[in-house]
């Protein structure tokens, strides 16, 4: 499970080194492989391979939103390579999602996202979190969904 911002920097070579928290955690579930993709190309979602072969698998089985599974699938290879970590903890971003997102060659925020690690450029993401807080109506809806789970 991911928590946490970690800040890092991509290289010159679009590498970006895994945080040493997140290493940790994919080191002790043996975890080399990643499938790196976007919804939007303003961020990068990393999965280890395990976790996006899950949720492969489960679109698989909807039949009731085939459109919705397309899209999600389209994007989602549109920007999406399978990954593999190097001996010095690097995965390698794809050149596309990095060009959209910000990423050539910058300062990150490694945001863990539970299953997955969110990548954002750090300057755009530290804006965008200024500018987003919770309202009273996201407090409300907080409150009710962690009364349903306990």
């Amino acid at each position: 499970m991911f928590r946490g911002n970690h800040p890092a920097k991509v290289d010159e070579k679009g590498r970006l080194k895994l945080p040493s928290a997140f290493k940790q955690l994919v080191d002790a579930a043996n975890i080399g492989q990643f499938y790196v993709t976007s919804l939007d190309g303003e961020s990068a979602q990393v999965w280890p391979l395990p976790e996006w072969e899950k949720r492969e698998a489960q679109l698989a089985e909807s039949s009731e939103m085939e459109e919705a599974v397309q899209k999600y699938l389209s994007l989602t290879s549109y920007y999406g390579q399978q990954v593999e970590m190097d001996s010095q903890a690097r995965i390698l971003l794809p050149q596309i999602l990095r060009s959209s997102a910000g990423l050539d060659d910058e300062d990150a925020a490694v945001i863990g996202m539970g299953a997955y690690i969110a990548v954002h450029n750090r300057k755009r993401f530290e804006q965008a979190v200024v500018g987003n807080k919770l309202t009273a109506e996201d407090k409300a809806k907080l409150a009710e969904i962690t009364r349903r789970k306990s």
